[in-house]
C-alpha cells in the first residue's frame, strides 16, 4: 500500500473506501451552498483536497456509477489524471447528462479517485512494426455480436 500526503481543507472526511474490494475512493464536493446543473451543463467542482503523490505515481478521477445511472451526472476528461508532481486543489469536472436540472449538495459523494503506478517509456524510432493477428484492424472490426 502506497502513503500519500494529503492537506483536507473541506469539513468531509477524507476520500475513504467504501468496501474492501473498492478500488477506487470516493471523494466529495466541497461547496458552500447548493450547487444546480442545468442540463447539459459542465462544472469544476472544488474538494478542497490536495495531495503529494509519490514519484512514479498518478491519481486518476473517475465517474461514480450510481451518479451516472440515478441523475445522468458524470464526469468529464474520464478518466482525468492528476500528475504526481501537481500541488494544487483536485478539482472535478462535472456535467449533467440528463433533461432536468440536477443539484450537487455540500458533501456530496461525486467522483472517484484511484492510486495507480505510471510506467514511462523510452521511444525508439523504426521503419516497421511486427505484423500482428489483428494489424489495422480496430473500431468495431470484430463485429459486434
Amino acid at each position: 500500500m502506497v502513503e500519500v500526503k494529503i492537506i483536507n481543507q473541506s469539513s468531509n472526511p477524507l476520500p475513504a473506501y467504501a468496501t474492501d474490494g473498492s478500488s477506487g475512493m470516493d471523494i466529495r464536493a466541497h461547496l458552500e451552498k447548493e450547487l444546480t446543473l442545468a442540463s447539459f451543463e459542465r462544472c469544476l467542482v472544488p474538494t478542497g483536497l490536495f495531495i503529494e503523490l509519490p514519484a512514479g505515481y498518478e491519481a486518476q478521477v473517475r465517474p461514480r456509477s450510481g451518479l451516472a445511472i440515478k441523475q445522468g451526472i458524470t464526469c468529464l476528461n474520464t478518466p482525468g489524471t492528476i500528475d504526481a508532481d501537481y500541488r494544487g486543489e483536485i478539482k472535478i469536472i462535472l456535467i449533467n447528462l440528463s433533461r432536468e436540472e440536477q443539484v450537487i449538495h455540500p458533501g456530496d459523494r461525486i467522483a472517484q479517485l484511484v492510486i495507480q503506478s505510471v510506467e514511462k517509456c523510452n521511444w525508439i524510432a523504426v521503419q516497421a512494426l511486427e505484423s500482428s493477428g489483428r494489424n489495422e484492424g480496430g473500431f468495431g472490426h470484430t463485429g459486434k455480436k
